[in-house]
């Protein structure tokens, strides 16, 4: 009774390593699960220092254990695939959603340490940055990560004469055979609108869901007569102007969430140089956005609700940050930073699967109290030595084990 949380979350790990086929050593497995788990119940730093005193091994144990190499350290992908697959289930319409974010880290020492830009500073900070790859469903309404890749710094991606762009083109084209197993849309935001990202991952087989800046030179599509005559065939009708829209060539679309009108067309774009999905999203206040998509078989529908979607990857960085220790790992190697990132998110996404499970609303700070909880009272026994009697105690055990439980 006092470890039947603790229990159900360690299986649910071990049913995800199971799916991955991956032939990890007894030892290691076990230790495995332990990380997983202690990345839930330390309740404030998760470095070595905390999973040495949480834990059932030293310090040092844990830190050689993250520094593995392939193919002796577990598959994260093919891990937190198996848990979207239980969560999201195989039917949906899901995209592969991506989004660089900031990490926090001092020094000088660190690999790929530099400066990169901080959504929440507004301005670039000295630090890391990994480059975030999740699945989203629209049907759910929820994302679940899949792999974190560390972005190498401006003077490194300057010796291999590389720009951002093609950093996170190599990402795509790392992970290609497992995504395109799950999706062949990628969804990001206005950043990646641009014909460089764009044609690289359509080499890879994929078509981008994204927003235009402001600004952006778009086009109505002809539509009419083909001339007969020499040279190419007319594409562009008149530039599309978005203080003065002609509603006659346009969509109107029925806004299920959010307010304001939309409308949707296949139009032209002069940066990207082809034809896209476009959604024109008028808000209350008179602004225009635009959305697009490079597939045009998507409706203007699905297009806006994929963007809507990706935002639930912010969520999932949020938690990570705030519950699952993204932002407190110590070390300064990359195998091991590359697996303290990828065991924050993997124990992130074994709570969201747990919580859906045992019918319990979303809510991280709520299921880190209970195991937090579970775990604490659990210890508390086992050092004691003694079974207790759940007749006896059991209203005891709920006032314990939901104790500071709140809202997150």
């Amino acid at each position: 009774m006092t470890s039947k949380p603790l229990n159900q979350y360690t299986e649910i790990c071990r049913d995800a390593i199971k799916s991955t086929s991956a032939k990890l050593s007894k030892n290691f497995e076990n230790l495995l699960l332990e990380i997983l788990l202690l990345y839930m119940v330390i309740q404030r730093k998760v470095n070595f220092t905390q999973m040495e005193r949480y834990g059932s091994h030293d310090e040092q144990t844990y830190r050689n254990n993250f520094g593995l190499k392939r193919p002796k350290c577990i598959d994260w992908l093919k891990f937190n695939v198996a848990l979207a697959d239980r969560y999201f289930g195989k039917s949906g319409r899901k995209a592969i959603a991506i989004d660089p974010s900031y990490i926090s880290k001092s020094g000088k020492k660190t690999p790929h340490v530099g400066s990169f830009w901080s959504g929440c500073a507004g301005a670039a900070r000295h630090g890391l940055e990994i480059m975030g790859i999740g699945l989203i469903d629209i049907d759910v309404h929820d994302c679940i990560m899949l792999r974190a890749h560390q972005t190498p710094n401006s003077k490194e991606l300057n010796l291999r004469n590389k720009s951002m762009v093609d950093h996170y083109i190599s990402v795509v084209k790392r992970y290609r055979k497992e995504l395109l197993k799950l999706s062949t849309i990628i969804v990001a935001d206005a950043y990646f609108s641009t014909s460089t990202f764009v044609n690289g991952i359509k080499e890879q087989g994929f078509s981008l869901i994204s927003r235009f800046r402001d600004n952006a030179c778009l086009f109505y599509v002809y539509d009419g007569p083909r001339t007969g005559m020499r040279g190419r065939p007319k594409v562009k009708d008149g530039k599309i102007d978005l203080e003065n829209l002609d509603y006659a060539r346009m969509e109107k679309m029925e806004m299920k969430r959010g307010e304001g009108t939309a409308h949707t067309l296949i139009a032209y774009s002069k940066a990207l140089k082809c034809k896209v999905r476009l959604v024109i999203w008028q808000m209350p206040n008179g602004k225009k956005k635009l959305f697009f998509s490079t597939d045009i078989t998507l409706s203007g529908d699905e297009v806006l609700l994929f963007y809507r979607t990706r935002f639930q990857i912010e969520f999932c960085f949020r938690d990570a940050k705030t519950y699952t220790g993204l932002m407190h790992c110590q070390a300064r190697d990359k195998w091991k930073l590359d697996f303290a990132f990828n065991a924050s998110f993997a124990s992130l996404n074994v709570a969201k699967v747990m919580m859906k499970e045992i019918g319990m609303e979303y809510s991280m700070s709520s299921f880190k109290s209970l195991m937090v909880n579970t775990y604490l009272v659990k210890r508390i026994f086992d050092a004691c030595g003694y079974n207790p009697n759940r007749t006896l105690i059991s209203k005891i055990f709920k006032e314990l084990f939901c104790l500071q439980r709140k809202a997150a």
